[in-house]
């Protein structure tokens, strides 16, 4: 388990019961008050902040995003799932199986470019772009599959 990882699931908890212990033998039951509201604080800000990023990607058809290119450069080893679809404003179209893992995600733009990525824990392992052929003369198309044998 990474010290990032283990942080996260152990790590704030021990720290806020701490912090309420600390409050306690410092200023009795009225810190102890002030440092409840101050968690509960927090995780309201967290919890808002989710639920403002799943509405806005509620809107949105799921796997789209406005640049394959750009959302590839912009990803990093280790960004939660969360901050992806902060960062898209779109869920992924799954591709892995419900529940499974790791979760497999893709978002596709318009020029049919798309990123692949993986996650494993919520937390983000690899990706990759593919970006379809761009002909070589302009106004010709792109071949979208093998020509057909005579």
């Amino acid at each position: 388990m990474k010290l990032q990882e283990l942080m996260s699931r152990v790590g704030i908890p021990v720290l806020g019961v701490l912090l309420v212990a600390f409050a306690y033998q410092r200023f009795d039951w009225g810190g102890v008050a002030i440092a409840m509201g101050g968690l509960v604080m927090w995780m309201l800000l967290h919890f808002t902040r989710m639920m403002a990023v799943m509405r806005r990607a509620a809107g949105r058809p799921i796997g789209h995003v406005a640049s394959a290119v750009m959302l590839n450069a912009k990803l990093k080893s280790g960004m939660s799932l969360l901050h992806v679809v902060a960062m898209t404003r779109a869920f992924g179209k799954l591709l892995s199986e419900k529940g499974g893992q790791p979760e497999v995600f893709r978002w596709t733009d318009n020029g049919d470019s798309h990123v692949t990525c993986e996650f494993a824990g919520g937390k983000l392992v690899r990706w990759e772009m593919f970006r379809p052929l761009v002909p070589d003369r302009p106004g010709e198309l792109a071949p979208t599959h093998a020509p057909a044998e005579p």
